[in-house]
């Protein structure tokens, strides 16, 4: 049986961050491929056009023969589910011990996902500690404690753990905020990614 990890995400736009976690996942847990996984329609988020959204994921993974990208979102009408997702992939990759790569902030909503208790079973969760809120990984781990107990009182058992990343302070919102105000944000990216995010001039609300 293979295993597979799902990072699934806006990315919007991906940044370094998002790379070690990725690889993290990688080297900690031995997963043989991370397949990225753009949403489309985000169910509580505005992003940017999905087509450079893809483009820049190609960018930024196209030199890890471990990283795949699925626009298996691309086709789907409405709003983008996770469990869809893995169904979805399910079909695409039988035969797979499946892993979902997340981040602690979005871990924590998890027993209010659509069909978030059906989900949890579906795969393990690794689970990357939150980058900008400082925890220690005691914190980290007692979060993530009290999510699974959530998650007990509507369903079985629960598997995750966390990765055991760098803490790089760098998001996708500080960024885009970064290049509206006209900043420099050539150590959060890839250098291909902030050629292009310049190129097409994204995350300026004041387009020359």
């Amino acid at each position: 049986m293979q295993r597979l990890a799902i990072f699934g995400g806006t990315f919007d736009p991906i940044h370094w961050g998002h790379l070690l976690i990725a690889e993290t996942a990688l080297a900690q847990v031995h997963v043989e491929q991370v397949i990225w996984v753009p949403s489309r329609n985000p169910p509580h988020k505005q992003a940017a056009l999905f087509e450079h959204r893809v483009v820049m994921l190609q960018l930024a993974t196209m030199n890890n023969p471990a990283f795949t990208i699925s626009l298996i979102d691309r086709e789907r009408s409405g709003r983008s589910y996770a469990i869809n997702t893995l169904i979805d992939l399910s079909a695409c990759y039988p035969n797979t011990h499946w892993y979902w790569i997340i981040g602690l902030d979005a871990f924590q909503t998890l027993p209010r996902w659509y069909r978030g208790h059906e989900l949890a079973q579906m795969c393990d969760w690794l689970i990357a500690p939150r980058l900008l809120g400082g925890e220690t990984i005691a914190q980290s781990e007692l979060i993530c404690k009290q999510v699974e107990q959530q998650v007990r009182e509507q369903s079985r058992s629960i598997n995750w753990q966390l990765l055991h990343t760098p803490l790089v302070k760098v998001s996708s919102s500080i960024i885009r905020e970064l290049c509206d105000q006209s900043h420099s944000i050539i150590d959060l990216v890839p250098e291909s990614v902030r050629l292009y995010i310049a190129t097409h001039n994204l995350y300026s609300h004041n387009p020359e």
